[in-house]
């Protein structure tokens, strides 16, 4: 029994381990070394999915068994999709199957005449007849009309690919240091970085001296105490009534955020909407959501949630002025949770204190003062409420700056400026030009998904376009001021200068400030913006899903839009199989049993460039009802030499080829997802990710798109902030990264957590 939890342990360290390009190895490496056979044949292995080791890997899979070796293999194997069903449902689908509209057709009238009229043609398993002269069946692996396919594949293409990447070896140590820098990070986690977390929880439990930074980070510390019984240690986490709504959320819907339950309902209800009226379970989906949110909650639960907020470290004054925005959600849980029952008994008297005090209203409203000082344009007095939480005047401050004007405003906010996390004044500077610009819409990410385009603020206009400037300024020199003043106060103790080594890649590379990806990366973990070359002359999209699920009619769409010089724009949809420059495989509308199935998009450069293309957006979409279905992966291939397709059945994954790769997340909100922009001149790929809520592609506001690019180009680039924390510590830069003090390299950006820490100076 110990024997197989030590292999499921290595198992899910190697999962982490690979998204850092490495591998997990429990042992420790020596010189005096001879390769085995087993690690020879593991390292081949590797070599066909796209992958090489250095040298210090290579002494440590020597040194391992096979047993170990095999293991390695399974989780490589899983998390690169070589076991899953890769076949479209066109054979050799580069080369059009001349399917037109009218082969839809006349199948139709062919199926709703058919028995009444004696039409010649092929009876296909799924029981549609295909009129001869219509489809040619020879090229499909399913039926052309239901889009069911009738075939799976049992192999994926190996070793296509031209550009190795290399892994290295990771210890419990460093995959230590990988959990503490998760705790520590003073960004909220993205997807692939929760999951990550969890992992290592599952493994190293919870370190006794962590101090974790971010509320969303703690409420997955709690729940993995909660459900190991340690529900009091937890309490520990829990410093406001806030962070108790937010975990009891979290519990209920796996998502760290406080979420309305109407909005929820709402959400669920435009997820579950259709095109074709007799498929639409909007009102099904409001009902099941409405049951899913129903409190219910057994008397161990009770006490836990009881102990939490009897025991906070705050007057009940306080913890019910922070209860007092989400008042509706909190009267619901008190009844569900029997707090006041609770509140009755000895012990919990500063939980009857703080309830008496919540239900009578005894509290002060300072928001709602704010709101009456801001209604009287008493300046002075408001600015003075707002440096008193200087965390609420960052959420206001441009708007502040709009009606009290710019330099009292920034004057104010400098005061208190170092008092804030160094996130916060990133993400202020990063938005303040698209704020301040009338011609430029705005950007919203709702926590429900998608990305709706705000109008700019109608006080802009009271401003000319130098004032406006002079306000994106300000904002831009008090973010530099504040950071100067903290990296001089680290440098403060530092002996020496010393150097620096950034690599160039790192400029291309925004801080990852206010991007909350919601899918996991499990191949690497890319930062939103990050570009990357396409190798060779073609990009091959690919999308899988229904892994694990029984066969059943599931429509997941992949498909792109291009966008030209004169203005026009394509789409390669199912809809539109061929067009200039891409290729699709055909459209899948079912899943086979437990396997699932694939889609492509094959993009030429050439074609696109001599088309006048200017750039391709990849999305991915849930044509069916709900969101886009769990597990998922989307992403896009790349190599110098030809990528083949199989004539037989049409298969074109090869994972060595693979470039960026993401899964949707359990608990996934979202119906449509932007996962790449090709820049045709350039011959480079941007990652991004932009959910949306659409059952198709023309749904897709293509404005909105270039409004985030613009966004991720005037962010603030990680080797921007290395300058930055350079110049004020007196580092020399060198171009060496082995006689450099410091090595910043794009390995070390992978961990976005690590990242984070150059914003932890205080």
């Amino acid at each position: 029994m110990k024997q197989t939890d030590d292999r499921q342990t290595a198992k899910r360290l190697n999962r982490v381990a690979l998204r850092y390009q490495a591998l997990y190895v429990n042992v420790q490496p020596s010189d005096d070394y001879e390769a085995t056979a087993e690690a020879m044949a593991f390292v081949r292995r590797l070599r066909d999915n796209g992958y090489s080791v250095n040298e210090q890997l290579l002494h440590a899979l020597s040194a391992v068994d096979a047993v170990a070796l095999a293991d390695m293999t399974e989780v490589v194997d899983d998390v690169m999709g070589v076991q899953l069903n890769w076949m479209p449902l066109v054979k050799g689908w580069q080369v059009p199957t001349g399917e037109t509209r009218a082969d839809h057709l006349i199948t139709l009238f062919a199926n709703l005449f058919d028995g009444q009229v004696d039409i010649p043609g092929t009876r296909l398993p799924c029981g549609h007849l295909i009129p001869d002269g219509t489809f040619p069946l020879e090229r499909y692996n399913g039926c052309p009309f239901c889009g069911r396919p009738f075939r799976t594949a049992s192999f994926v293409h190996h070793g296509q690919g031209s550009r190795l990447k290399e892994l290295r070896l990771m210890g419990r140590d460093d995959l230590r240091h990988v959990l503490r820098s998760l705790l520590t990070s003073t960004v909220p986690l993205d997807a692939t970085q929760r999951d990550s977390l969890a992992l290592l929880l599952h493994v190293f439990g919870l370190p006794d001296d962590a101090e974790v930074a971010m509320k969303e980070t703690a409420m997955v510390a709690a729940k993995m105490l909660v459900d190991n019984g340690r529900g009091s240690e937890a309490g520990a986490l829990m410093r406001s009534p806030a962070d108790v709504l937010r975990y009891l959320c979290y519990e209920k819907t796996g998502r760290p955020q406080v979420l309305e339950p109407r909005t929820l309902i709402a959400h669920a209800a435009r997820l579950n909407r259709h095109l074709w009226p007799p498929a639409d379970e909007s009102v099904e989906a409001e009902e099941l959501m409405r049951r899913h949110l129903r409190l219910r909650y057994d008397r161990p639960a009770c006490r836990r949630v009881a102990l939490w907020l009897n025991d906070l470290p705050m007057s009940a004054a306080d913890a019910a002025e922070v209860m007092h925005p989400k008042r509706r959600m909190w009267v619901r849980f008190i009844r569900a949770l029997r707090l006041p029952e609770y509140a009755r008994r000895r012990g919990f008297e500063r939980l009857a204190t703080l309830l008496d005090v919540f239900y009578r209203g005894d509290y002060p409203r300072w928001q709602g003062e704010v709101d009456v000082l801001m209604r009287d344009g008493d300046a002075e007095a408001v600015l003075g409420k707002l440096m008193q939480r200087p965390g609420l005047f960052a959420r206001c401050l441009f708007s502040s700056m709009l009606r009290l004007g710019a330099t009292p405003t920034l004057k104010a906010f400098d005061s208190v400026a170092d008092r804030l996390p160094a996130r916060l004044l990133v993400s202020l500077a990063n938005t303040a030009e698209a704020y301040f610009d009338v011609r430029q819409q705005r950007l919203a990410r709702p926590l429900t998904g998608g990305v709706h385009a705000l109008e700019p603020h109608r006080l802009l206009q009271r401003y000319s376009e130098a004032e406006r400037q002079s306000m994106v300024r300000g904002v831009a020199d008090l973010l530099v001021d504040s950071l100067r003043r903290r990296f001089a106060a680290a440098a403060a103790g530092r002996e020496g200068k010393g150097t620096i080594y950034i690599d160039p890649q790192l400029f291309d590379i925004p801080v990852a400030v206010g991007d909350r990806s919601s899918t996991i990366q499990d191949t690497s973990c890319a930062l939103m913006g990050q570009r990357f070359a396409v190798d060779g002359d073609a990009a091959r999209l690919f999308l899988q899903w229904g892994k694990g699920l029984p066969a059943q009619p599931l429509d997941m769409d992949l498909s792109c839009r291009i966008a030209f010089a004169d203005g026009r724009v394509e789409d390669c949809a199912y809809y539109n199989l061929t067009c200039t420059g891409a290729r699709h495989s055909g459209d899948i509308r079912s899943v086979p049993d437990q396997v699932g199935t694939a889609e492509y998009v094959e993009l030429s450069l050439p074609d696109l460039a001599a088309g006048g293309a200017r750039y391709v957006t990849f999305t991915c979409n849930a044509y069916s009802n709900g969101a886009l279905s769990p597990n998922l992966v989307v992403g896009w291939m790349s190599s110098s030499y030809p990528m083949t397709i199989s004539e037989a059945d049409g298969v074109a994954y090869d994972p060595s080829c693979v470039q960026h790769a993401v899964r949707i997340s359990e608990g996934n909100l979202s119906k449509g997802l932007v996962f790449g922009v090709l820049d045709v001149a350039r011959r480079e790929v941007v990652w991004l990710e932009m959910p949306f809520t659409a059952q198709t592609l023309h749904s897709l506001n293509t404005s909105v798109v270039e409004s985030l690019l613009r966004r991720l180009r005037e962010k603030l680039s990680v080797g921007q902030l290395l300058e930055m924390r350079a110049e004020a510590m007196g580092l020399t830069r060198v171009d060496d990264p082995g006689a450099a003090d410091e090595s910043y390299t794009t390995e070390w950006a992978m961990n976005a957590a690590e990242v984070a820490r150059l914003l932890d100076v205080e």
